[in-house]
């Protein structure tokens, strides 16, 4: 009598977008995976707006997922203004504009709900030569052959297996507001909602695009407007303010938006009267949840231990610049499965992975650093230091390409 084959099992550690990735691509190929994710509510409603690419469509579909819907908002290209509203440059690019939520609803979609547990966090992990041994908060103990850390940028893996890699401030936040097309001016509708728009108001930069409704309607009335604007916080005084919530208490590296304290949001508003040029500044004024995003930088010198493997955030958190967190992710579940497709032997597999991945993950950084650098360094402008080579209209090309696409020698990619 013949035996039956056992599957081999994974793990996967954060059910966010870069989690359902490995998760599905892994089942796909004969895995039994299960997942867990310390939040109980659902990841739904987290996220704002993201640029499609191609590749990103492609890995997707390969993960057996399907985006439902019309897709999201198109634009032919990026236009960069300065604070008086006087457009500096612009780039031919079309380019599809979604929302984060899209992209993971359609990935959890595709995964069996039964393997997927919410609330359930991961205590410590132990690897051995037979499997690792996960532990849970509440005492349940899991084996499996692989174990993914694809918990974001505070992973919990990758503070076992590195802790020397700390996220790092980058002296920086990113206000992060959606704005329902209804509730905006007729002036705002017909000169900038369906642009992609970069403005320069001085130490700071205000991004805005169109993105389908929270229904995933594109249709003309029922859409929603996506910003960001990149503002220098110092961290020790005003960012520790901004995190802390009105019952007193400090949140660590974010805060949920409804804890943010509405004075916060009050001298945003103010700012955003003061800098930007009109009608751009009617976004910050109308957005009812704002969020607050503190730039970090991650950058591992390891993304594969024996039987575990980081990726997505866990591994890099390139500056949202670069406008591929989703896409990293995802090419990075899709390295690891096929580097486990091509070599049986898990441990040898990941070296695989790390070696396919690691440089990918360090430009990625590296030009989220570049793009950012004049934030950081309290600049007027990208352009004021002419060393960063970043005049308007290398800003708005060099952040619609991918890293990998950037020449040897530009100097968008080096430090």
């Amino acid at each position: 009598m013949s035996q039956a084959v056992r599957l081999r099992t994974a793990a996967v550690v954060g059910g966010s977008v870069g989690g359902l990735f490995a998760a599905n691509l892994l089942a796909r190929r004969g895995w039994h995976v299960t997942v867990f994710e310390r939040v109980a509510e659902g990841l739904q409603s987290r996220g704002a707006g993201i640029a499609m690419h191609d590749e990103l469509e492609a890995l997707i579909t390969a993960a057996g997922a399907h985006l439902s819907g019309p897709g999201g908002g198109r634009v032919d290209g990026r236009t960069a203004y300065d604070r008086s509203g006087r457009r500096l440059a612009y780039f031919h690019y079309p380019q599809v504009l979604t929302s984060w939520a899209r992209v993971f609803n359609a990935l959890q979609s595709a995964f069996p709900p039964a393997d997927y547990h919410g609330g359930r966090e991961v205590a410590a992990i132990e690897d051995g030569p037979e499997g690792a041994l996960l532990r849970l908060a509440d005492g349940h103990e899991v084996r499996a052959d692989l174990v993914v850390g694809a918990d974001g940028f505070r992973s919990t893996v990758r503070a076992q297996v590195a802790p020397e890699v700390r996220p790092r401030y980058a002296g920086y936040v990113a206000w992060r507001g959606l704005v329902e097309e209804s509730e905006l001016s007729e002036r705002f509708r017909s000169e900038v909602f369906e642009r992609y728009a970069f403005i320069f108001p001085g130490g700071s930069q205000f991004i805005g695009y169109c993105v389908a409704g929270s229904d995933d309607s594109l249709t003309p009335g029922r859409r929603r407007y996506n910003f960001l604007w990149y503002y220098p916080v110092d961290e020790d005084g005003e960012l520790a303010d901004l995190l802390t919530d009105a019952a007193g208490r400090r949140h660590e590296f974010s805060i949920p938006p409804p804890l943010i304290r509405p004075g916060h949001g009050e001298t945003l508003r103010r700012r955003a009267a003061a800098l930007l040029p009109a009608p751009f500044h009617e976004a910050v004024q109308r957005a009812t949840q704002l969020m607050i995003q503190p730039i970090y930088d991650v950058e591992s010198r390891r993304i594969a231990f024996g039987r575990i493997a980081l990726v997505g955030d866990a591994a890099f958190v390139a500056r949202p610049h670069v406008g591929i967190g989703v896409l990293k992710a995802a090419q990075d579940a899709a390295a690891l499965a096929e580097s486990l497709s091509q070599e049986p032997d898990v441990q040898r597999a990941l070296a695989r992975y790390q070696a396919l991945r690691m440089p990918a993950g360090i430009a990625a950084v590296r030009l989220g650093q570049r793009l950012g650098a004049f934030i950081e360094r309290r600049l007027e402008a990208p352009w004021t230091d002419p060393a960063l080579g970043l005049r308007a209209e290398r800003v708005i090309e060099i952040s619609a390409r991918l890293p990998a696409e950037h020449e040897v020698g530009d100097p968008a990619c080096t430090t």
